[in-house]
């Protein structure tokens, strides 16, 4: 059975609290160019792979296999070890997006090493790194798997098209989850949260970043192109409905509580978060809406200056063999951005690891892949204005 602890789910897909980065970034990137850009001859530094084999991984907690017995140990990282022999230093130390790009900027901004070698952070995050070129192009050539077993759904983001800068470590949905047992109805729609029953009981996520583009395709917007007007027609929408006192609240991944507890009937949700709580609660359903829901992923990149960058790309293309992403999928209950991985799984004797093949929150399936889009990334000069807007709705 997956053991991903409920507790992780509170750090990740973390929510935009104050302007915060996104203020910083503004100053740094809003006029021209951007004083902290780094072009792209200055972002290598020399590789020390060859003789010193080792790196270090920055990653959020809980967010990789660990042993049964001995949650030390991280199974199909010391595989990686044991194969290559190089050593990796993994530090969970990732809790915030926001936090994370203070704690790295200024060395990057000042052409200095960052003191890691690969990290893990969430796309509309990793956007800003690409575009302020704060990380490096991968070689492919290191990376066969990648190349091979990348989920095509996944390949093309807006902010780095054909990810040469990113690849995801995993990936998941942002659509509606519901109590089917206490609401008496399905919802299929993300427009369905705002039917008259279900007024007061309904919650929105508080992020910028995680909650407009669901939003947005409820308007029928393609989020892979929308625009200020787009983001400024929701926001009209959401300020009605929060006067009507149709919205209870805004929040984090707190509104798994709700959810459990019945305070709230339905709500804004990530497809991970939905398939711990149905392991305690198989009324509680989550549906990608049949105009769209978002797409989205938590993806690994290599900083300017790192000093084992072949190491690192070896260590990406390791967690997309098939047999490694499906032990690591089983373990977290994301979207597994390898769908190779899905017939290992199924594969297995084990009924219960067998039976997550079949999970379309894990693997989607074909009706649900076609409702799904990544949204383009707030750019830096939109998001001071945006964030600004968002966040008195929102209350922050």
């Amino acid at each position: 059975m997956p053991r991903t602890s409920k507790t992780s789910l509170l750090t990740r897909r973390s929510l935009l609290r104050t302007l915060g980065g996104g203020a910083v970034l503004g100053a740094l990137a809003g006029c021209g160019v951007p004083a902290a850009y780094v072009a792209p001859g200055d972002r290598p530094a020399t590789d020390l792979s060859a003789r010193d084999r080792r790196l270090t991984w920055a990653n959020w907690p809980l967010y990789i296999d660990t042993d049964d017995k001995d949650p030390g140990r991280r199974p199909t990282l010391e595989a990686f070890e044991r194969r290559t022999g190089i050593a990796v230093d993994y530090v969970e130390e990732i809790n915030d997006n926001d936090e994370f790009f203070g704690k790295i900027s200024p060395a990057l901004m000042n052409h200095q090493r960052t003191g890691r070698d690969l990290i893990v952070i969430s796309d509309w995050m990793c956007a800003r790194f690409v575009r302020l070129g704060w990380v490096q192009e991968m070689d492919r050539a290191r990376q066969p798997h990648v190349t091979r077993h990348l989920d095509p759904l996944l390949r093309t983001p807006a902010f780095d098209p054909g990810r040469r800068f990113t690849v995801p470590w995993q990936s998941g949905i942002t659509g509606v989850a519901y109590n089917r047992r206490k609401l008496g109805r399905e919802i299929r729609h993300t427009k369905d949260l705002w039917a008259s029953d279900l007024r007061g009981r309904v919650t929105l996520l508080s992020g910028l970043d995680e909650a407009f583009a669901l939003l947005m395709q409820s308007d029928g917007v393609d989020v892979t192109r929308w625009t200020a007007d787009d983001f400024h027609r929701v926001c009209d929408q959401v300020e009605r409905l929060v006067r009507g006192g149709h919205i209870r609240r805004f929040t984090g991944n707190d509104y798994t509580k709700d959810l459990v507890s019945g305070d709230v009937l339905a709500c804004q949700a990530y497809s991970g978060d939905v398939i711990q709580l149905q392991a305690d609660n198989p009324d509680i359903h989550f549906v990608v809406p049949e105009e769209g829901g978002e797409l989205w992923a938590d993806s690994l990149m290599i900083p300017n200056r790192a000093g084992h960058k072949a190491n690192a790309e070896r260590l990406i293309d390791h967690y997309y063999r098939p047999e490694v992403a499906a032990t690591l999928a089983a373990w977290v209950n994301y979207v597994c951005p390898v769908p190779a991985a899905r017939d290992v799984l199924a594969a297995s004797r084990d009924e219960d690891t067998a039976a997550l093949a079949e999970n379309p929150l894990i693997f989607p399936d074909a009706t649900m892949r076609r409702r799904l889009a990544i949204a383009r990334d707030i750019t830096s000069t939109e998001r001071v204005e945006f964030a600004r807007r968002w966040n008195r709705i929102v209350g922050l």
